[in-house]
């Protein structure tokens, strides 16, 4: 774990070197909570969807699928090409994705679980340049069936056309172990604005649901891992409904 952690300071310290080089990025619906934990030798195949209807009337889609794969015990890679629809508009390709989790602490060791992750994108228009996500991930057990996670993403764009700030996301998510078939939880999801001058509450992102999980094992090492929301705008600058699926064929 010392290697890893060391991984994960030399990816800080580039980002912090970065930093006034960048311009703003922005969440989509299909957005999911990620974990710190890393699973050595673990391929995924995995399918990520969302849509959101705006209180105006209009809707936005996005949808993914990429393959993962664990290189050790603490680090993670994967790739991603990612498609959007914005109504009345049909689907376009919007974006490669490159992303690598780093799993800083041993699992259950300490009182919470770290890791830090790193996606860059490269948008299908070019004027957007090279869009970058990079922050810590947490996982506490408060009792052996509950289960919260909690993320925080610094999201920029490199080289683009128009320049911006950086900006804050957060992830959440509840997740309480019935049994590994059927998990039920809350999920949320949100944006601050620049993350050294946070927006008035009103034009904030915050959004937030029941969710359900599970794990449906079909033989051998493969199994299919779900969870999927219902999530509902907290204010009138953020969609008023989102339903979002996350899909992995683990093997």
């Amino acid at each position: 774990m010392q290697t890893a952690i060391k991984a994960g300071a030399g990816v800080l310290l580039c980002l912090v070197i970065s930093l006034p080089l960048l311009s703003v990025a922005h969440a989509g619906p299909n957005d999911a909570v990620n974990s710190p934990i890393v699973e050595e030798g673990e391929k995924e195949i995995g399918f990520q969807f969302g849509t959101s209807r705006a209180r105006g009337g209009t809707r936005e889609s996005a949808l993914s699928i990429g393959l993962a794969y664990g290189m050790n015990a603490w680090w993670s890679t994967e790739l991603t090409a990612a498609a959007n629809r914005h109504t009345p508009d049909g689907w376009r390709f919007d974006a490669f994705e490159w992303e690598n989790k780093f799993q800083l602490t041993e699992t259950g060791k300490y009182p919470v679980d770290v890791g830090v992750v790193l996606e860059v994108e490269r948008p299908a228009d070019r004027a957007e340049g090279w869009e970058l996500h990079f922050g810590p991930l947490f996982q506490m057990e408060f009792t052996p069936r509950l289960v919260a996670n909690l993320n925080l993403l610094l999201g920029r764009h490199i080289a683009a056309d128009k320049p911006g700030s950086t900006e804050l996301d957060y992830q959440w998510q509840l997740r309480y172990r019935w049994k590994p078939e059927l998990e039920l939880g809350a999920q949320g999801f949100g944006s601050l604005g620049p993350w050294r001058d946070w927006l008035p509450f009103d034009q904030q992102l915050h959004q937030a649901g029941p969710a359900v999980f599970g794990k449906l094992p079909l033989g051998g090492h493969q199994a299919l891992v779900y969870n999927a929301a219902w999530l509902l705008g907290a204010n009138s600058n953020t969609p008023g409904h989102t339903l979002r699926l996350q899909l992995e064929y683990e093997y």
